[in-house]
This record gives structure tokens, C-alpha cells and sequence, in this order.
């Protein structure tokens, strides 16, 4: 009898016991139940710290879009300051392209945008590789085909020394004008680009696959919560 009577005790606590741990795991790690998102490009560890559970942990120092001066297809010149709280989604592309490649780009960013036109947390750019065709009236007219508003889906160009700059180095995306039999013919990397709030790279997706374009929605998403999540820690 009194064997019999310990097992229920113990039983009884166990069941007591479950739950309260089962919280104890939801309150602690499911802050965490998402992979947080890679940053891409350069890091080096910085001077100053953070605490982790009482421990200094040194912060990390992550590779920064370099700010930029261009003008979209209105004629407004934006910085990333007109960006500034927002997530970006970018592309590169170039109006006189008969490539299937970019009209598949411009279509799914169409529909990245209409997804989150009411979403002032998250904006669109392209950027055209063809500065020098791609002037301001060539975008207007451009944009007026994608139906891209400006301020929600900006098309920038500008001085082409300074925009391949920031898209070789700032964005780390290969662009470059080359010699293809005989002619000069771009070549680039077709992906769609994933910024958080503070400039730093988070994603590439390949702007023709299906399965990588999902892949940049869910983790838009995923982005979005880790924004809100930091706000309301204060950092």
C-alpha cells in the first residue's frame, strides 16, 4: 500500500509538473521558434557588448549597403534615408532586355508588390544596368507598364561609375558590360536582394525559380517578425 501510494504522488507531480514546464519552454525558446536569416557580406567583430543571460556577448559589425544618390522614374533623387524603417526587396534590370529573364523578374516583383502594397514596412527598387539608355522619361514610361508606383517600387538610375559601384560592392551582385561575340552585352546576376532595416544584406533569390521566390516571401515574413521583435526589446 504505501509503494502504491508514492507511484500516485509521483504521478501527480509529474502531471502537475508537465505543464508548467511546457510554458516554461514556450515563454523561453519561443521567442526563437524561427531560423533567424543570414547576413551576408563582411563581418568583423566590433568593440562594444551586449548581454546574453547576464554574459557579455561582443557585438558583431555586418556589411552595410553603401548610401547612394539616385533618381527614380518621377525625377525625386532618393538616398536610403527615403528608406529608412523599411525592408527592401531589389532587383536589377534593364528596359531595352528581350530576355524572358527580366519580363520574369518584373512580374514577380508585381506581384511581391501587390502582395504588400499596404504593408509601409516593406518597399521595392529596381535598378537599371543600363544608365546610360535608361534615363529618367525612359523609366517614367517603363514604370508606367509595370504600374510602379513610386515610393512603393522606385526604378533608379543615375551616373553609371557610382551605380555599378553600389551594386558590385554595396550590394555584392555581379554586373558588369562585357564583349559577347563582338558586342557589348550585359551581364549580371539575376536575383532578387533581401535588406533589413539597417542596410544589411539578408537573402538572394534567384529571380527565375519559383521555389527561391516562395522562399523570399516566407522569409519577408520571417523578417518582418524579427523587426517587430527587436522594437519591442528595445534595440
Amino acid at each position: 500500500m504505501k509503494g502504491t501510494s508514492i507511484k500516485k504522488v509521483l504521478i501527480l507531480v509529474t502531471i502537475l509538473a508537465v505543464p508548467g514546464f511546457l510554458y516554461y519552454l514556450l515563454q523561453d525558446q519561443g521567442k526563437n521558434r524561427y531560423k533567424p536569416l543570414p547576413f551576408f557580406g563582411k563581418k568583423e567583430v566590433g568593440r562594444t557588448f551586449h548581454s546574453v543571460r547576464g554574459k557579455l556577448i561582443p557585438d558583431t559589425i555586418y556589411h552595410k549597403v553603401s548610401d547612394f544618390q539616385l533618381v527614380n522614374q518621377i525625377g525625386d533623387t532618393v538616398s536610403w534615408e527615403n528608406y529608412k524603417g523599411k525592408i527592401i526587396v531589389l532587383n536589377v534590370f534593364y528596359t531595352r532586355s528581350n530576355d524572358t529573364l527580366v519580363s520574369f523578374a518584373n512580374k514577380a516583383m508585381r506581384v511581391f508588390d501587390a502582395t504588400y502594397a499596404k504593408n509601409k514596412a516593406v518597399g521595392f527598387i529596381g535598378i537599371t544596368i543600363d544608365p546610360v539608355n535608361d534615363t529618367q522619361e525612359v523609366l517614367a514610361k517603363y514604370a508606367g507598364k509595370l504600374v510602379a508606383e513610386p515610393g512603393k517600387w522606385d526604378l533608379l538610375t543615375g551616373d553609371s561609375t557610382k551605380l555599378y559601384d553600389l551594386l558590385n560592392n554595396g550590394l555584392i551582385i555581379d554586373a558588369r558590360r562585357e564583349p559577347i561575340n563582338g558586342q557589348l552585352k550585359f551581364v549580371y546576376s539575376n536575383m532578387f536582394v533581401l535588406i533589413d532595416t539597417q542596410r544589411r544584406i539578408r537573402g538572394y533569390y534567384e529571380a527565375t525559380s519559383q521555389e527561391a521566390l516562395s522562399k523570399l516571401d516566407d522569409e519577408i515574413k520571417v523578417l518582418l517578425a524579427e523587426e517587430l521583435r527587436n522594437t519591442k526589446d528595445g534595440r
